[in-house]
């Protein structure tokens, strides 16, 4: 069952239910959690060229409505060709299992060199997959690259007696061998940290599951204390009196009933990269809800909240600096209902050394109601975050299409250098575009930026997927939820 795929205004919060006893704040979403990261374009095929990956976690496949796909599109000198592509689903040769209704394959993506053979390998998240374990228990499977691409597959076996909706978020880092290589899954019950050394038959070193924050949203891995072991972060279900929920670093693991070491702030999603250039990887959370009251908590029209990394990671005190629509230097102004944060990306993509950090507003009105806008906001070593920041609508002039009421252009967003130019690619989702079929704009590097200038759309039927609606080509990000 394909659940809050583009939902209105009026029906886009989540009910929740607080949970008593111990944890007391802790909440259990009464739908299903949003998948919300796409996987950065990877090298699968080793030609030297990454290659880009457009998840379709609503398409049909051979008459089971929602079965979910991955296209995955080869970089080239040239850069994105649609007929040089693959599709994968679970009917896929090599892939395990098998394409079921409503199963949502390419929920969620991430990559990096898992078994660190120099190919970049793919994982992917099936979160209403029925297993052994139950119903809707959810799968991840990792696609193992090589020569010859994506053409094998294994699961990650969740460890949960009775998991519940695990694998609606995912997150791969691969920075050296063992523990320095994890993936980190969300899920109702908690989440499910799988350490190195992974290899493609399917055995890793260990998998840690980790109840401490119970119906997981988001989950992010990066550096925030200069070491190569990468940090773990979970972000919560929405609590009582907060706009989004609470972000832990480094949950302890286990079933103790007991919170997280250390907790910030409040948010939907997360993402890590140096802003500073300090060397130490900086936290960077959206929060895209309207403050449940004014001025307590939030801020109207969403945010961003960023805390720096140092060689001690970030103080459990620390401030975060907030970013909004009005903050100087950033384009547009602070609405209520925008969701500003509801897509995020970090990524040096001007090539200075320092990361910037790309927002998506998916519910931006422009001329149409709910036509989305993407912000990208550049890295700085020092002053103020909001300085030179720039936007991309489909209004900007040479980005092909047009606005159109609940396109949610921004619903996700991800960056990466297809081909080898050394200027990254910008690549925005809008999933309600074109009656849900989704569609994936290509924002070419620039000797300054990505920019609109001979930036391209790939629609759902240009690679191949037909149906009429709910394809949801690049993802449904966190719709279900804002």
């Amino acid at each position: 069952m394909l659940m809050n795929r583009g939902l209105p205004r009026s029906g886009r919060r989540a009910a929740t239910i607080l949970l008593t006893g111990l944890l007391g704040c802790a909440l259990l979403p009464a739908t299903p959690a949003a998948a919300v990261h796409g996987a950065v374009p990877g090298d699968f095929n080793g030609d030297g060229y990454r290659d880009a990956v457009l998840p379709a976690p609503g398409a049909d496949v051979s008459g089971n409505e929602g079965a979910g796909a991955v296209v995955v599109l080869y970089g080239s000198a040239s850069g994105l060709s649609t007929t040089r592509r693959k599709t994968i689903t679970q009917n896929t040769s090599g892939v395990p299992g098998a394409s079921e209704a409503g199963d949502g394959f390419g929920a969620a993506t991430a990559t990096a060199d898992l078994n660190r053979d120099g190919y970049a390998d793919l994982v992917v998240t099936t979160p209403d997959e029925d297993t052994p374990k139950g119903v809707d228990a959810g799968l991840v499977t990792v696609l193992w690259g090589s020569g010859n691409g994506l053409t094998s597959g294994t699961n990650l076996p969740i460890p949960a007696d009775t998991p519940g909706h695990f694998a609606h978020d995912v997150a791969a880092f691969s920075s050296g061998p063992g523990a320095k290589t994890r993936v980190l899954i969300s899920g109702w019950d908690g989440s499910v940290s799988f350490e190195g050394p992974f290899s493609r038959t399917g055995t890793f070193g260990s998998a840690t599951l980790e109840r401490e924050t119970p119906s997981v949203e988001t989950v992010a891995l990066g550096g925030l204390d200069g070491d190569t072991t990468p940090d773990k972060v979970v972000v919560t279900t929405r609590l009582s009196g907060l706009s989004g929920g609470e972000i832990h670093v480094n949950p302890t693991g286990g079933d103790t009933g007991m919170p997280s070491p250390l907790k910030y702030g409040n948010g939907l999603i997360a993402a890590t990269g140096d802003l500073n250039g300090d060397g130490y990887g900086d936290l960077v959370v959206g929060d895209p809800d309207d403050p449940e009251v004014a001025g307590a908590d939030g801020a109207p029209g969403g945010r961003v909240l960023v805390w720096y990394g140092s060689a001690t990671g970030i103080a459990a005190d620390a401030k975060p600096v907030q970013i909004t629509q009005n903050t100087s230097g950033v384009p547009g102004g602070s609405e209520k209902g925008d969701a500003f944060g509801g897509a995020l990306a970090v990524a040096d993509l001007n090539r200075d050394g320092l990361a910037d950090i790309v927002v998506g507003a998916p519910y931006e009105d422009l001329a149409k109601v709910d036509a989305g806008m993407v912000t990208v906001i550049p890295g700085r070593s020092t002053g103020a975050l909001g300085t030179g920041a720039y936007a991309f609508t489909q209004d900007t002039s040479g980005v092909p299409g047009g606005s159109e009421v609940q396109d949610f252009f921004g619903t996700t967003v991800s960056a990466g250098d297809i081909n080898k130019d050394g200027r990254p690619e910008l690549f925005v989702g809008a999933a309600g575009e074109n009656n849900h079929t989704g569609a994936v704009w290509v924002f070419p590097g620039s000797t300054t930026h990505p920019t609109a200038t001979g930036s391209r759309m790939i629609t759902a039927t240009s690679v191949g997927l037909t149906q009429g609606w709910g394809t949801a080509l690049g993802g449904d990000g966190l719709l279900g939820v804002i």
